[in-house]
C-alpha cells in the first residue's frame, strides 16, 4: 500500500539543518539509510516489530530504505515491508512518500531508486551505509543510477546522532538503570552450585522483566578469566562479573559489576577500590568543551602511578542507539576507528561508557563499566549504583 503526499503532514524528529550540513560537507545530495538503527533515528523512535529480532525471512531480508535528498525533506521517501502498512496507518512515518509494499531486499532498493529519479534531476554523488547495504541491493542501486558516485555516509550519520536530544538522554538513563538493577537482583538470586549458563538466564529473566532487550552477558567466575557463558560452576568464595547489554526502545545500557560470595578480603577490597578510583579520576574532567581525551589522560595518570598497571585496560567509548558511536575517544582500543574526537571539544548530550579492566593473575577478573553524559557543568552518571562488591545469595 502507497501514500503520497505533498507536503509534511507529521514534524520531522531531528535536525534538517544539521544534516543537511553533514551531507554538504561530505559532499552526499542524496541519502539512502538502511540500518535499523538510523532508520529508528530518522524515523523519531520507529522499530518495526516484527523485525525487531531477526531480518532474514524467504529467499531474502528485511531492508527498511530511507531516502533523503539533502536542502529539501519535503521529498523525503520512505520504503517499508509489506506489513508495515499497519503501522503506515498508524501514522508512524513522517516522509510525505510512503511505500508498504516490498517483501525483501531488492524491491525496497527498486523503490527508492525510483524515488530518486522522480524526486533528483542532477544527482552526482549517493550516500549510503556501505556496512549495512546487501551485495544485491548495492548492485541494483549502483546499475539503477549508474551516472552516481556511490560513497558511505557512515560518519555523517553518526555526527547526527553524537549529540543526544533530551529525550534520547531519557531512554539512556532507562536502559542504565534496569541493567544494573536486572544485576543486583541476580546477584541476588544466585547460589553456589549455579552454572554461569544458570546465571546468564537468571539476568536474562530479571532484565526481560524489566522492560529490557537482552542481547549479551559477559561473564567471568573465580579465578577464570574466561568471559563466554558454560557449565562452570560458582563456588565458595568466587567472586562474579556481570558485563551485560541490555536494549530499551533501542538505546543500549552497557555496564559491568561485580559479585561475591561471602565476604571480599583486604586485597579484593583494595583491587576493586583501584578499578573505582579510575573510573572516578577519569570522569572528573568530564565537561561541554573539555578535550575529549581528557578522559584517557586523568585515567592514565593514575594507572601509570600503580603497581596494577600491568595487567589494567583502560577505555572510553561513544554509546546510543549502537556502541561505540561518537565520541570517537581512541584508535586504539578493540573496535577500529580513528580517534577524532580526541582532540576536539566534547558537546552537551554526549554519552560515554568508562570501562576499567584488571585481569589479575591471582584473584581474576574485577571490572567497572559506568555510562556518563556530558553536561554543561561537568557529568552525570547513568545506573551509578551497586559499584562495590555485591554479595551473591543476599536477597
Amino acid at each position: 500500500m502507497e501514500r503520497a503526499q505533498t507536503k509534511l503532514s507529521k514534524p520531522i524528529p531531528f535536525d534538517t539543518a544539521r544534516l543537511d550540513r553533514l551531507l554538504e560537507d561530505a559532499g552526499i545530495d542524496v541519502l539512502i539509510a538502511t540500518s535499523k538503527h538510523n532508520i529508528q533515528y530518522l524515523l523519531g523512535g520507529y522499530r518495526f516489530f516484527f523485525f525487531d529480532y531477526m531480518d532474514a525471512i524467504g529467499v531474502s531480508r528485511y531492508l527498511p530504505v530511507l531516502v533523503y535528498q539533502r536542502g529539501t525533506p519535503e521529498t523525503a521517501g520512505y520504503f517499508g515491508y509489506r506489513l508495515e502498512v499497519f503501522e503506515n496507518q498508524l501514522g508512524k512515518f513522517w516522509p510525505p512518500s510512503v511505500s508498504t509494499s516490498t517483501s525483501g531486499s531488492t524491491d525496497a532498493m527498486q523503490l527508492a531508486v525510483d524515488h530518486i529519479k522522480r524526486i533528483a534531476a542532477n544527482v552526482s554523488r549517493v550516500g549510503v551505509e556501505s556496512a549495512f547495504l546487501p551485495a544485491d541491493a548495492y548492485a541494483l542501486l549502483r546499475q539503477g543510477l549508474g551516472e552516481c558516485e556511490i560513497v558511505n555516509a557512515q560518519f555523517a550519520l553518526e555526527r547526527l546522532r553524537a549529540r543526544k536530544m533530551p529525550h534520547e538522554l531519557v531512554e539512556m538513563r532507562e536502559a542504565s538503570e534496569r541493567v544494573v538493577a536486572s544485576m543486583l537482583a541476580a546477584f541476588a538470586r544466585c547460589t553456589v552450585g549455579m552454572t554461569k549458563n544458570e546465571i546468564v538466564d537468571t539476568l536474562r529473566r530479571e532484565e526481560v522483566g524489566r522492560g529490557l532487550t537482552f542481547e549479551y552477558c559477559l561473564i567471568t567466575s573465580g579465578t577464570s578469566l574466561n568471559r563466554a557463558p558454560s557449565d562452570q560452576q560458582l563456588r565458595e568464595g568466587d567472586i562474579l562479573s556481570l558485563d551485560s547489554g541490555g536494549n530499551y526502545h533501542g538505546y543500549i545500557g552497557d555496564l559491568c559489576r561485580m559479585g561475591i560470595v561471602g565476604e571480599p578480603d583486604a586485597e579484593l577490597k583494595e583491587l576493586l577500590g583501584f578499578v573505582d578510583e579510575v573510573q572516578k579520576r577519569a570522569r572528573q574532567p568530564v565537561r561541554a568543551g573539555a578535550r575529549g581525551g581528557v578522559i584517557y589522560a586523568a585515567a592514565e595518570d593514575v594507572i601509570k602511578s600503580s603497581p596494577h598497571g600491568a595487567y589494567l585496560e583502560f577505555l572510553a567509548h561513544g554509546m546510543g542507539l549502537i556502541s561505540h558511536e561518537a565520541p570517537r575517544l581512541t584508535s586504539k582500543g578493540p573496535i577500529a576507528y580513528d580517534d577524532h574526537d580526541a582532540d576536539r571539544p566534547l558537546q552537551t548530550g554526549m554519552v560515554v561508557s568508562i570501562e576499567t579492566t584488571m585481569k589479575h593473575p591471582r584473584r581474576g577478573f574485577i571490572k567497572l563499566e559506568d555510562t556518563i553524559a556530558v553536561t554543561d557543568q561537568g557529568c552525570e552518571a547513568y545506573g551509578d549504583t551497586g559499584r562495590g562488591w555485591n554479595r551473591i545469595g543476599a536477597s
